[in-house]
């Protein structure tokens, strides 16, 4: 494995977290246990850096790996190395996966990407965590299907903060009214809000994303204990910053994929 790129020096009061996308085709690759400690060891260095930044403990902050992409040998190589949840943007993926390495008891499926409501039933066959909750026909389908099952699910409701009309999510506007509606159910546990921030070089188009979102959670009154899914291997740094509980890192863990994060995001609904 290549030297891991330095953790970024800690800036002084008049510099800024830049976003590190540029890093999409560097990130070296993972080949073996001791690699994929090394990299999350330094993905955790960043944590604990961001954490100091922001004047908050590094314990708030949950590490989800992202395995898209991952085949089988390498994701046990990282289970290995510590990795017990992963996340993975599509479900058949995510399913076959799970089946794959249905030996590993103690490895549990995230869901992190836009959900298409005739494949409820299987998510809610397998996955411990939906992290893109944007509608409320997909929320009563796997309700049903949970019901079926005698199975919960943790989730997290999606928003668009960056108002991009190629983003899954709901409009902060409509969030409130929303988690109104899914309220009655019981087997969907909300645990957060989850977005995706611009795909940017500018750092304050970047925050602003994480800004909304977090702002929206203190809006929702009561709901303020509502964990914030936001932040990938580029720009997780600025997303704890602004008070993520939750960072999805994907490339940074498992080494560069041949195309960068927004390639894998939807280019029109």
């Amino acid at each position: 494995m290549k030297s891991h790129p330095d953790s970024p020096p800690i800036p002084s009061d008049t510099d800024q977290t830049q976003p590190r996308h540029e890093m999409h085709n560097r990130w070296p690759q993972a080949e073996s246990v001791e690699d994929f400690r090394h990299n999350l060891a330094a993905v955790q260095a960043r944590i604990n850096s961001a954490c100091l930044r922001a004047g908050r403990d590094p314990a708030e902050v949950r590490l989800l790996p992202v395995s898209k992409t991952i085949d089988e040998a390498h994701i046990r190589l990282a289970h290995r190395a510590g990795c017990t949840m992963l996340g993975e943007n599509k479900v058949q993926e995510a399913w076959s996966k799970s089946q794959a390495m249905a030996d590993l008891t103690d490895l549990k499926w995230s869901v992190i990407g836009h959900l298409q409501t005739n494949k409820a039933k299987r998510v809610a066959r397998f996955a411990s965590e939906f992290q893109a909750l944007d509608s409320l026909h997909t929320a009563q389908a796997l309700d049903r299907h949970l019901q079926a099952e005698g199975r919960s699910l943790d989730v997290f409701v999606q928003v668009n903060t960056s108002n991009e009309q190629s983003k899954y999510g709901l409009s902060p506007h409509d969030v409130a009214a929303f988690m109104q509606d899914i309220q009655g159910l019981d087997t969907l546990r909300i645990r957060g809000l989850m977005t995706l921030a611009e795909f940017s070089s500018d750092a304050d188009r970047v925050r602003a994303c994480f800004v909304r979102l977090r702002t929206l959670r203190d809006r929702l009154g009561d709901a303020r204990e509502l964990a914030l899914s936001m932040g990938m291997s580029g720009d997780f740094e600025i997303a704890i910053e602004e008070g993520a509980s939750v960072v999805r890192v994907g490339q940074a863990i498992f080494g560069a994929r041949s195309l960068p994060d927004d390639h894998f995001w939807p280019t029109e609904k």
